[in-house]
């Protein structure tokens, strides 16, 4: 296998696994009343406001490390998708 092949192979299996992430960060969103869905090719999270306004877009960053919202100055580890989720469902409510 060429290093193009190569350097598309670890890209592909990166975003598969930022995917994954993203998922696991939904499905924990989902009992605490948060509506949440996956965008662009399962690359972002978009998580719906309960009341009036723009929804909070989320990205797994960081190298893999982190979910991140709010032009990435609101961060919390992918270690803990839980937390993130709360963090989440309680940044949404302001």
């Amino acid at each position: 296998m060429n290093s193009i092949m190569i350097a598309a192979t670890a890209l592909f299996a990166r975003n598969e696994e930022e995917s994954n992430m993203l998922i696991v960060l939904r499905d924990r969103l989902t009992p605490l009343g948060v509506n949440a869905e996956l965008r662009d090719n399962n690359s972002a999270l978009m998580v719906h406001r309960r009341e009036r306004g723009l929804p909070v877009w989320v990205f797994v960053g960081y190298g893999g490390a982190y979910y991140s919202w709010h032009n990435a100055e609101k961060r919390h580890p992918t270690s803990d998708p839980e937390g993130a989720a709360n963090v989440l469902a309680e940044y949404i409510a302001r």
